[in-house]
């Protein structure tokens, strides 16, 4: 049936009424800050992923519920901590890493899909009737623990001497009929954060650890297109809870020190 004679048709929140304006991504220019004050654990503090956008939502003419906000998900990722010549320790997540899956979602593991429901989402309840402005914004960095003994030893003897970390994401604008679960994508984002540090476990605390390779994260990308947003990046588990901690030896079979939850 047409759409002439329908007000039922008419009656709807469609991309073509929704306005984006200053939408804005950027990582901070300064390098990864480097902490070396505990005798356990090395931690590094990357710069932030930023994101924020205007919106200007039409009425919404029904009893109907809208949630726009940021949807984030890893597609990509490496982390190699080395010590010495024994192995290695490698945050991964099995279901990415063997292709089973394009990306795993990167909610707070609350707000799902959403990365979080602070100034991150903004809720509309209708029936409204008039237009609705507001703005959502995001950020995320890395800020982990590295033990500088062998994760699976009893010994406390620093043997750490490498950390990379490798890992990309996409971060979608979206709004999303809760009702319906009809998604309008209004903006796609990718970026990724890279960090190599060189650990001299011989040196004393406070002396061991340097920043090499670039000291400034490449800038996001804010596409022309509007990329799909796959399944799993709109539900469990998350990074957090899907990644898995293995201890990868030089000799001997791998060894999984902290499973997923």
């Amino acid at each position: 049936m047409g759409c002439v004679q329908s007000i039922a048709c008419k009656a709807r929140v469609r991309r073509e009424n929704i306005v984006v304006y200053d939408v804005c991504a950027t990582i901070d220019q300064c390098p990864t800050r480097i902490e070396e004050t505990s005798p356990i654990v090395l931690r590094y503090k990357t710069p932030y992923f930023k994101a924020s956008a205007r919106v200007v939502m039409p009425p919404i003419p029904r009893h109907e519920t809208w949630v726009v906000g940021w949807i984030q998900a890893c597609n990509q990722m490496e982390f190699f901590n080395t010590y010495s010549d024994l192995g290695m320790s490698s945050w991964e997540l099995p279901d990415l890493r063997e292709g089973r899956v394009k990306a795993i979602s990167d909610s707070d593991g609350v707000s799902y899909p959403w990365y979080g429901n602070t100034t991150e989402t903004v809720t509309l309840v209708g029936p409204t009737n008039k237009m609705s402005r507001f703005s959502v914004s995001m950020n995320d960095n890395f800020y982990p623990s590295v033990t500088w003994a062998v994760p699976v030893s009893d010994s406390n003897v620093p043997l750490l001497t490498r950390i990379k970390r490798d890992q990309s994401f996409t971060t979608w604008l979206v709004a999303m009929n809760t009702t319906t679960k009809e998604k309008i994508i209004l903006q796609t984002i990718k970026w990724r954060m890279r960090v190599d540090i060189e650990v001299d476990p011989l040196q004393l605390l406070g002396q061991r650890a340097r920043l090499v390779g670039r000291t400034q994260q490449e800038q996001p990308r804010i596409l022309s297109r509007m990329e799909p947003i796959p399944p799993n990046a709109l539900v469990k588990p998350n990074a957090n809870d899907a990644q898995v901690l293995m201890w990868r030896p030089k000799r001997g079979p791998p060894l999984v020190v902290i499973p997923p939850k």
